[in-house]
């Protein structure tokens, strides 16, 4: 096997990956993601105990037990840029020897639960529910620069949508990735199932206007009006694609859960968003330990 160069793969002075700050013992196979640093403190508080926290940047984690079961929650921050670096270096810290520089033999399979805010699409999705990523759009572009992204799938409906949407050749190609099975049957239990998009941003990239005119101002008009054999893109978010795609490419598990803080078509505001996220929260912990 090829040694990684230590350009490539940065490892700290005291043995821990280079932006998560973490080291192998640190992690939990089964790892929530959250946005915002200070929602880990709000996963964690239900945990039995805490054996490590660990912050470097907008990157913070908590790991501990949880009915008996060990969980790490981590922060990523906003955008699919962080999630390619939270991806591959959790896929680093279980998958490659950190001091041997090469790849293990034996593969281990992380479970990735983002929980997240998102903006409803569709006008019968209600605030405060919530939404599962079981197909997620990419607007960013990020898995185009990894070989094998073809193995995605999804050509048909990607298609189906560009023809739809009368694509814009200046935006990034879109991809179609699907989600974690294992995890859909695991969590997914009562909770509305739709197509998340992922947008490289939170203004122009979502249909948000302000001063400068996005490059096609009907494109959400065409999102919501999209079908796809009965299939409904229900929300925007700005992270699923990229979780979701490199954990099918590296070999792990992966889903995407938001609570739907807002409503674009009915212009709707949740009233106190972070009571849902709060029961959420709850949700999945109990369901993934089960």
């Amino acid at each position: 096997m090829n040694r990684i160069g230590e350009s490539e793969l940065i490892i700290n002075a005291d043995g821990s990956i280079f932006h998560l700050h973490l080291k192998p013992e640190m992690l939990a196979e089964n790892i929530i993601l959250v946005g915002d640093q200070d929602r880990v403190g709000m996963v964690s508080k239900y945990f039995d105990s805490i054996e490590f926290e660990v912050q470097n940047r907008e990157f913070k984690t908590h790991t501990g037990t949880y009915n008996g079961k060990k969980v790490s929650v981590l922060s990523t921050g906003i955008g699919t840029d962080n999630i390619d670096i939270v991806v591959n270096e959790l896929d680093a810290l279980v998958n490659i020897d950190l001091e041997k520089r090469v790849p293990k033999k034996e593969h281990k399979t992380l479970n990735l639960i983002r929980i997240g805010t998102s903006g409803a699409l569709q006008g019968d999705i209600p605030v405060d529910t919530p939404v599962m990523s079981v197909t997620s759009i990419g607007f960013d572009g990020l898995l185009n620069f990894y070989e094998g992204n073809e193995k995605l799938g999804n050509d048909d409906i990607r298609n189906s949508f560009k023809k739809h949407t009368n694509w814009n050749e200046k935006l990034p190609n879109p991809y179609f990735v699907d989600a974690s099975q294992y995890l859909i049957d695991k969590i997914g239990e009562g909770m509305i199932k739709g197509i998340t998009i992922s947008a490289p941003g939170f203004y122009g990239p979502q249909g948000r206007v302000l001063r400068l005119n996005t490059i096609d101002n009907n494109l959400n008009e065409k999102i919501t009006a999209f079908d796809f054999n009965g299939r409904k893109i229900t929300n925007y978010e700005m992270e699923s694609s990229a979780i979701a795609g490199l954990s099918k490419l590296l070999g792990h598990n992966a889903i995407t859960i938001c609570s739907i803080i807002a409503n674009r078509i009915r212009k709707e505001y949740s009233q106190d968003y972070k009571i849902a996220v709060d029961k959420l929260i709850k949700t999945v912990l109990d369901r993934l330990t089960s």
